[in-house]
């Protein structure tokens, strides 16, 4: 009878142990697939694709007349033992001259790769990038990308932890909407209606009740029919709902340090995606923050735009806005606050100072909203009172005001669109770009 008992040494190596360890002059075997072949005259390189990066590996048929190098395909997957050379112009500063070659894998013999992925950037249209997702993400700056994105996800869990929030899931199949409105997603359950969830909003805020703190990084689906290149109908939401809170101010003070904890953590961890992308990490030191009605005014009188719509900002505003902080702050960042109530949710606390504004805001960067937050109604005899004037029924959302009935503390919180924010630290102009498998109003595949 055989047991299992855990992780068992393996006798092929890493890039890693290669770039840290002594193996200059030894053999080691290392695996990968083969992401491109270039013959020379008396040798060919072999460049194998790995999780942690490219290895160039170098060989020559005299060494090994067993093997031709010209049945090695782009995609084949193959064990490769050799000896560890350095070499300044190679991935990593090595490569590995080849002794023996064991094929593990190879493409369908009637294949060719439909895209070079070889290349340094794919220069085909973003449309065949996404309908070839599988190869396409097979290229090297393409999995840069979400390495970046990783490392976004990675440093908000992180910090997240080390503010003592609690990690919760939140379900995404739900009887009713958070955030009003028809763009949800209609579901039949079991011959109930359901819809997917737009938002952990209302879970969030029970989970307020329970823990103080928390916090989910999910999808949330919303099923608007844009086609722009700023909305997706499913995306990765970074969300956080925290109790005993002063006043909104709190939450953005939690989003500034998140993301200077962040941006470090990518500097630290990710230092080669950065540098093989070429991002140049924003200065979250000191973020401005301007009241919805002035941000307006100011970006009217500097550049002479005509305010069409007083109660919620348009892509346009936004970039002006973006381009105003950068221009007189030198701030990527900006929180615009107080939005006006009758664009924000029932859910969201109204200045007492004049109940016309909400104590929310929302966080541009480089001039795109990327977060929407805010302070939430505690009060039961509030919040009941606030769906009323609105014409909504209170008894629709009995399981909501469970927790306003039984006590809540002063509470708000977050959401952060995930791809958007990558969108942004990568210079992108369209949100497909970095997302995965995106969602869109034309796109249900791959």
């Amino acid at each position: 009878m055989d047991f299992v008992n855990g992780l068992k040494q393996k006798d092929t190596v890493e890039i890693g142990d290669i770039l840290t360890g002594d193996f200059k002059g030894k053999e080691i075997k290392i695996k990968g697939a083969v992401h491109t072949v270039r013959d020379m005259s008396e040798f060919s390189f072999v460049v194998l694709r790995r999780y942690d990066g490219l290895v160039q590996c170098v060989y020559e048929e005299s060494k090994i007349p067993e093997f031709n190098s010209k049945v090695l395909r782009e995609g084949a997957t193959v064990e490769v033992t050799g000896t560890v050379n350095s070499e300044e112009r190679a991935p990593g500063g090595f490569e590995i001259r080849i002794n023996a070659i064991r094929l593990l894998s190879e493409p369908a013999k009637d294949s060719t790769m439909p895209i070079p992925i070889s290349k340094w950037k794919l220069k085909t249209s973003l449309e065949t990038k996404l309908s070839l997702r599988p190869i396409s993400l097979r290229n090297v700056r393409e999995r840069a990308i979400f390495k970046i994105q990783e490392g976004l996800v990675r440093g908000f869990r992180d910090f997240m932890f080390s503010q003592h929030f609690t990690e919760i899931r939140t379900p995404k199949i739900v009887a009713g909407n958070a955030e009003g409105g028809a763009n949800v997603f209609k579901l039949e359950y079991f011959g109930k209606k359901a819809f997917l969830a737009q938002s952990p909003q209302f879970y969030k805020q029970t989970m307020v009740g329970v823990y103080d703190r928390v916090f989910e990084a999910s999808p949330v689906f919303r099923a608007e029919k844009h086609n722009t290149t700023r909305h997706l109908n499913e995306y990765t939401s970074l969300d956080f709902e925290m109790g005993y809170i002063d006043g909104f101010e709190d939450i953005m003070d939690m989003e500034a340090a998140m993301l200077k904890y962040t941006f470090q953590f990518l500097e630290e961890e990710y230092a080669k995606e950065i540098k093989l992308l070429g991002i140049t990490l924003p200065d979250v030191t000191n973020i401005p923050a301007v009241r919805f009605d002035e941000a307006k005014r100011l970006v009217s009188e500097k550049y002479e735009r005509k305010i069409r719509n007083p109660y919620d900002l348009e892509p346009e505003e936004e970039i002006l806005i973006g381009r105003y902080f950068k221009e007189e702050y030198n701030s990527d960042f900006v929180f615009v606050t107080h939005y006006p109530s009758k664009k924000r949710p029932f859910y969201a606390m109204d200045d007492p100072a004049d109940t016309k504004f909400t104590l929310s805001f929302d966080l541009l960067f480089k001039g795109m909203e990327i977060t929407t937050g805010g302070q939430r109604i505690h009060s039961y005899e509030d919040q009941v009172a606030k769906m009323v004037a609105r014409g909504m029924d209170p008894n629709d959302f009995t399981n909501f005001l469970m927790i306003h009935k039984h006590g809540m503390p002063p509470h708000g919180g977050l959401g952060i669109g995930l791809e958007r924010l990558t969108m942004r630290l990568l210079d992108e102009q369209n949100v497909r770009e970095t997302t995965l498998f995106p969602r869109d109003v034309s796109r249900l595949e791959p």
